[in-house]
């Protein structure tokens, strides 16, 4: 049997190492086939400041993940990722779409693409039980799918169970590191809405479908009706790869 596939698209510059790199190592180490697809084929890059500096030491990447995060962009897949703006590119061929997060502006790149939309609005829907593909997201990513609408106007997790990043971590960041970094937390600008409203503004009933933790363990939502699993920040993101792992292998046995 081949081994899974896995895609992971990106923005050309934003993305948080930890959400992004962590995964790749597992699926990796799943012997898993990971391929990178940015808008026009360039090598991205992850946010340098949860990276390097005194922001990645008081609230960024842990040396392990800079660790390998360093180990992944060398990697020739990261350096020459697919270019999902090209007319032969897909989805199909991949049992997992994997979408990383990142509150850096950069971001919106790949959460605003109208071709990735297009692309996720076909792939989506077969994800639903039983299904041979899935769909793993995590913090901002989980908006890369709730700002994605299908044929009848919803978002494509309408109907989904789902978390990602709670307002209230957010707000702390933003309020917290405002006086030195501005909006840096907030990847619409000072003033729009957080993560956790803007994914519950496309749910159908919000107050049942959207799960929330606000411990610092690893927390992680999959849903019973489509192969979806979602985080909310980068200390979920090594048990979210795990539970990804297993489902992919379960539907591949």
């Amino acid at each position: 049997m081949a081994a899974p596939k896995v895609l992971i698209p990106m923005s050309d510059y934003g993305h948080d190492p930890t959400e992004t790199a962590v995964p790749y190592a597992a699926f990796e180490k799943a012997g898993y086939v990971v391929e990178f697809a940015t808008e026009n084929g360039k090598a991205p890059q992850c946010d340098k400041k949860m990276l390097e500096g005194v922001t990645q030491k008081l609230l960024g990447a842990t040396k392990d993940a800079v660790d390998a995060y360093n180990e992944m962009s060398t990697t020739p897949g990261f350096q020459h990722p697919i270019s999902w703006s090209s007319p032969e590119f897909n989805l199909d061929s991949y049992n997992l779409i994997f979408l990383p997060g990142g509150h850096e502006k950069g971001v919106r790149q790949l959460i605003d693409s109208p071709i990735i939309h297009k692309h996720l609005a076909s792939y989506f829907p077969a994800t639903k039980k039983p299904s041979t593909k899935s769909v793993a997201a995590i913090c901002h990513g989980v908006m890369v799918l709730s700002e994605t609408e299908g044929a009848n106007g919803k978002s494509i997790i309408h109907e989904c169970i789902t978390t990602a990043l709670p307002t209230r971590f957010e707000q702390v960041a933003f309020w917290g590191t405002r006086a030195f970094l501005g909006d840096y937390y907030k990847t619409y600008g000072a003033g729009s809405d957080n993560v956790e409203e803007s994914v519950r503004k496309r749910l159908d009933d919000p107050t049942n479908q959207f799960k929330n933790s606000l411990s610092m363990s690893p927390f992680v939502v999959q849903d019973e009706k489509y192969n979806y699993i979602s985080g909310r920040f980068p200390a979920d993101a090594q048990l979210l790869a795990e539970k990804a792992i297993a489902l992919v292998n379960t539907f591949l046995q």
